[in-house]
């Protein structure tokens, strides 16, 4: 592992100034609604974090639809704003009143329909959910560009094959970051790239592709659906753009107490996909970088437009409207966070309280010590349907053989490899395009363990992996830099922008894949390709 030069990013400031700039309300919040953590970063001039805060929440899987209430949404992003106000005083002195600007981000894709009085019209269907197949096959045969099964126009026409009967009063359609910045600012925008998991933009664009919207409309008037797709969408801004000021109705929600100021200006809101993208500095081509939580997706920013249409393969955009190819899995680090669950629980009962995050840190730091194969072992992180690896619901599985070796630290390699292999096999047929990486990073809670998933997904990807400092805050330190970049962009591109501004002197660790790793990777791939059709089986099995 190799350090790269630099101090860290732009120099520190010194706690008297820090304090003056969360009084003066020169602060930039960012805001991400993870899967499973809602978190809220605050940053200061030199772009560093000053505060951090969070919130947990889990999705619930109600009437076989994968969802997290409203009431949810604003009670965690309360809870997560009041946390990094907290924190802004406990390490500074300032409970802030007011941002110098905001942003907010989200699990991309999914579906939010509201009628014309704005009120809910069914359950929000997250990401997670892969009741689309029908629409998305269709969707993407007649647009000849994937259409995957968690997008947006998915789920719409999914609902009105269905014939479900809220598609008569559907008035406005949009994401969850969309929604949230839609209630701040009265707003209905959303950022390019959150827009691109919506519907297709036209090439180096930040608008829908009106050739398609025209085959789509076409699609769902033949099925009664007359209005308009333009009429239902959120209005796609490229990042920069202004986007609202929070209303006071706005600085409500995020605090109810009423301390507070309304005014703050707002940039675009983002997807989780695109505040990875900028976290990272990967928004240039040939750029890409590998986000994980709940779900796992590598984004590569393209030099040109893919050959064929591939469905392990999601064409986006970035915050600007540049082209990406993104492998997005629906599956991540929570089976890796259950079995921590479980081994925490078995200290416990031998008289050990152990913290969580020891827990799992000591778990992953064991995976280095494992067979490079990992011993024979076999897992799958399938708690829902991954349909780059066709499998249509959720069996987490660990799967072995009379002769494998069962060690813990062949067991947590296993078990991190199991993380890694759906995102491989999509990276292979990125690969297999011609598409080439100059760099790949990694960000999310999983790399905050140092050079472990790091080096296994060096591995798994057969090239150099970077983690910078702020890994471990992802994208609402990358949100935050967006809504920095609408104050201070003074017309450079976000690729200048965040090179010459933010990432000039960043700090990074970067893992090159070791021979041994990758070919017992590739062994353990082999296994985990063929494996499959036990994945499947138990599906079909247990109902």
């Amino acid at each position: 592992m190799t350090i790269a030069p630099g101090a860290g990013g732009p120099s520190k400031l010194p706690l008297a100034d820090e304090a003056a700039t969360l009084t003066e309300g020169r602060a930039v919040l960012g805001i991400e609604l993870g899967s499973t953590r809602i978190k809220a970063c605050l940053i200061g001039l030199d772009h560093t974090p000053l505060a951090t805060g969070s919130h947990k929440w889990e999705n619930q899987f109600s009437d076989r639809v994968w969802t997290y209430s409203l009431d949810a949404v604003w009670s965690g992003v309360q809870d997560a704003v009041a946390s990094v106000r907290e924190d802004a005083e406990r390490r500074h002195g300032v409970r802030p009143q007011s941002f110098a600007a905001v942003g907010v981000s989200a699990m991309m894709h999914g579906y939010l329909a509201f009628d014309a009085e704005g009120q809910l019209l069914v359950p929000f269907r997250t990401w997670r959910n892969t009741n689309t197949d029908a629409a998305a096959t269709r969707l993407t045969e007649l647009l000849n560009h994937n259409i995957p099964m968690r997008w947006s126009i998915a789920h719409l026409y999914q609902a009105v094959l269905d014939e479900e009967p809220h598609v008569t009063d559907v008035s406005f359609v949009t994401t969850l970051a969309g929604y949230v910045h839609w209630r701040l600012t009265g707003q209905k925008v959303v950022g390019a790239g959150d827009a691109s998991g919506i519907f297709p933009l036209r090439a180096h664009s930040c608008a829908y592709d009106d050739q398609k919207l025209k085959i789509v409309d076409s699609l769902l008037a033949n099925l009664g659906f007359a209005t308009p797709l333009l009429d239902l969408l959120p209005r796609p801004l490229a990042a920069g753009r202004p986007a609202g000021t929070i209303t006071a109705e706005g600085a409500l929600l995020l605090d109810p107490t009423g301390s507070l100021a309304a005014g703050s200006p707002m940039c675009p809101p983002e997807g989780d996909a695109g505040t990875g993208m900028v976290a990272t500095n990967s928004v240039s081509p040939r750029a890409g970088n590998v986000s994980a939580g709940t779900s796992i997706f590598a984004m590569v920013v393209l030099e040109d437009a893919l050959r064929h249409v591939h469905h392990e393969l999601d064409v986006v955009t970035t915050p600007a409207g540049d082209p990406v190819a993104m492998v997005h899995c629906n599956n991540g680090a929570s089976e890796l966070g259950a079995w921590a669950e479980v081994f925490g629980q078995f200290a416990t009962a031998l008289g050990h309280t152990t913290d969580a995050n020891e827990v799992f840190e000591t778990l992953l730091t064991a995976a280095l010590d494992g067979e490079a194969d990992g011993g024979g072992l076999l897992s799958y992180n399938y708690l829902s349907g991954e349909p780059i690896a066709e499998v249509a619901e959720g069996r987490p599985l660990f799967v072995r053989t009379p002769g494998s070796k069962l060690t813990l630290a062949n067991f947590m390699r296993s078990q991190l490899y199991g993380a890694f292999g759906t995102l491989s096999l999509g990276m292979r047929t990125l690969a297999a395009e011609g598409v080439r990486i100059d760099s790949m990073f990694a960000h999310g809670g999983l790399f905050k363990t140092a050079g472990v998933a790091q080096r296994l997904l060096a591995a798994s990807l057969g090239v150099p992996i970077a983690v910078g400092r702020t890994a471990g805050e992802g994208g609402s330190w990358g949100m935050a830099l967006l809504a920095s970049y609408l104050l201070e962009g003074d017309g450079d591109t976000l690729a200048d922008y965040l090179g010459a501004r933010v990432f000039a002197q960043a700090d990074l660790q970067v893992c090159a894949p070791l021979d041994d790793d990758v070919a017992g990777y590739a062994a353990f791939l082999e296994r985990f390709r063929h494996g499959l059709t036990i994945e499947r089986a138990a599906v079909a099995a247990l109902h």
